[in-house]
């Protein structure tokens, strides 16, 4: 099993590809922390992964509070002994909002979660890391983060800063023996889509414009879980600092 012994934190893990990173980690021998905002769906992912005869704990955490990432964190070490692996997966949309539509609350948001919680979780695991002489983050980008109009204003932007995020930490922790890597998917079939029917009508067409020159179907997130798999085991051994694009050859056009 390629995480034998080792511990990991996935954040948005009781649905879509969080989910099934988790379950796939446990069942390649990790050791999950499934953390997430849904306290059920928490205890439902948890108890799957017990039944198969894995080790999981559930913590509800919301990443855009620093207590709840100290204690999803710290969970780890408590319950496991130690922090290999940390999963930022944990994200929201923008409505597909422009630059002349965007409010003040939409952005803040955005950037809480899909930034500033990362940025924090990485922030809390770095020194336990450090100390072991060894760890893997891996963030959930998108292919928002590499062009310009895959999504509205704030989710771009904030995708963006993700991928910087993801190779400032490669680069700098690197002789440090922690690697930080990110995935950036194209269309998956999850529920981060929710509320869309109320996207900005002009955003949405602008961001949707080239999705005619996708070739294939969404994405199952198990697809991206394999890759999350590929990236946290020593398969990846030298892969650093980078981003792996997921998106059935979408952006290859």
């Amino acid at each position: 099993m390629k995480l034998q012994g080792k511990s990991a934190v996935i954040t948005g893990a009781a649905s879509g590809m969080g989910k099934e990173m988790a379950l796939l980690f446990a069942k390649e021998g990790a050791q999950v922390v499934v953390a997430d905002l849904n306290d059920t769906a928490i205890n439902s992912v948890v108890q799957e992964i017990t039944t198969s005869g894995g080790y999981a704990r559930g913590v509800v955490a919301n990443v855009t509070k620093e207590e709840d990432v100290a204690r999803m964190i710290d969970t780890a070490v408590q319950s496991f002994g130690k922090l290999d692996i940390l999963v930022n997966n944990a994200g929201v949309m923008d409505q597909m909002m422009t630059a002349e539509s965007v409010s003040d609350e939409m952005w803040n948001k955005v950037m809480e979660i899909n930034v500033t919680g990362p940025m924090r979780a990485i922030r809390r695991a770095i020194p336990l890391m450090k100390q072991q002489g060894q760890g893997v983050i891996i963030n959930t980008a998108s292919i928002g983060g590499l062009y310009g109009s895959r999504a509205g204003i704030a989710y771009t932007a904030s995708k963006h800063a993700a991928i910087g995020l993801t190779k400032n930490v490669g680069f700098q922790y690197a002789k440090l023996g922690i690697r930080c890597n990110a995935i950036a998917p194209g269309a998956v079939s999850t529920n981060i889509g929710i509320g869309m029917n109320e996207a900005d009508p002009y955003g949405m067409e602008q961001a949707m414009s080239g999705m005619t020159i996708q070739r294939t179907d969404a994405a199952d997130p198990k697809q991206i879980a394999t890759i999350a798999l590929f990236l946290a085991s020593d398969d990846s051994s030298f892969v650093n600092g980078t981003v792996v694009t997921a998106d059935g050859g979408w952006t290859a056009y």
